[in-house]
C-alpha cells in the first residue's frame, strides 16, 4: 500500500498556532501522529513524505522516525536539508528525491513535490499531484482557486491535492491517493 503526507513539523511550536493544530503541546502533537501513522501503516507500506519532516536536531529526528512503520521515502521540503547533512537520518529513508513521478497504471503518474506546480507534467492527461508546503493558508487558497480556473479554462479537472498533515482530510495520519481524491476533491 502506498500513503502519502506532508509537513509533519515534528517538534515545530509555531506550526501550532500557525495551523491552528488542536494539540495543547508540541509533545502530544508528535505523540499523537506517530500513533496515527502507526495504527495506519504497515512495515511493509510505502510512505512518501513531501518534506517538513522535524525541526527537531538530528538525534531527536532519528528516534522519532525509528518509531515509524513502513518504507519511508522523502520527497525534501525547505526546512529539511540541515538535518540531512545526517547520514544516520539519511539511511532511515529508501530514498531522498526533490522530485517524484509514482506510476499508479493506465499511463498516469502521481507527480510529488513539497512545493506546489500547477502546470504539472501531463496534467491534461489524467496525472495527479500532491504536494505541501502552503499548508492551510492563503497560498493554498490560491492554489485553489489556480486549480479552478484551470479546470474552467481546460474543461478538464486539474488533479491537484495539498497533502499537509493538517489538511481536514489528511488529519495527521499518512492517507492513501483514494483517500486523499475523496477528501480533497
Amino acid at each position: 500500500m502506498n500513503y502519502f503526507i506532508s509537513d509533519l513539523h515534528f517538534g515545530h511550536k509555531n506550526c501550532l498556532a500557525f495551523d491552528n493544530r488542536p494539540f495543547n503541546s508540541i509533545e502530544e502533537h508528535d505523540e499523537y501522529i506517530i500513533n496515527a501513522w502507526n495504527q495506519t501503516v504497515n512495515n511493509d507500506d510505502n510512505v512518501y513524505i513531501l518534506g517538513d519532516i522535524s525541526w527537531y536536531k538530528e538525534v531527536k529526528t532519528i528516534e522519532i522516525f525509528k518509531k515509524l512503520n513502513g518504507k519511508k521515502h522523502l520527497i525534501k521540503g525547505n526546512h529539511d536539508d540541515r538535518l540531512l547533512k545526517n547520514e544516520e537520518l539519511r539511511k532511515l529513508f529508501v530514498e531522498i528525491k526533490d522530485y517524484k513521478e509514482v506510476n499508479i497504471g493506465d499511463n498516469k503518474s502521481i507527480v510529488l513535490s513539497h512545493y506546489p506546480i500547477p502546470c504539472f507534467k501531463n496534467h491534461f492527461y489524467g496525472w495527479i499531484m500532491l504536494y505541501g508546503h502552503v499548508h492551510n493558508s492563503f497560498e493554498w487558497n490560491m492554489m485553489e482557486n489556480v486549480k479552478r480556473q484551470m479546470t474552467e479554462l481546460y474543461d478538464k479537472k486539474c488533479e491537484m491535492y495539498n497533502v499537509g498533515a493538517m489538511m481536514s482530510y489528511i488529519n495527521y495520519q499518512p492517507r492513501t491517493l483514494e483517500e486523499i481524491i475523496k477528501g480533497g476533491g
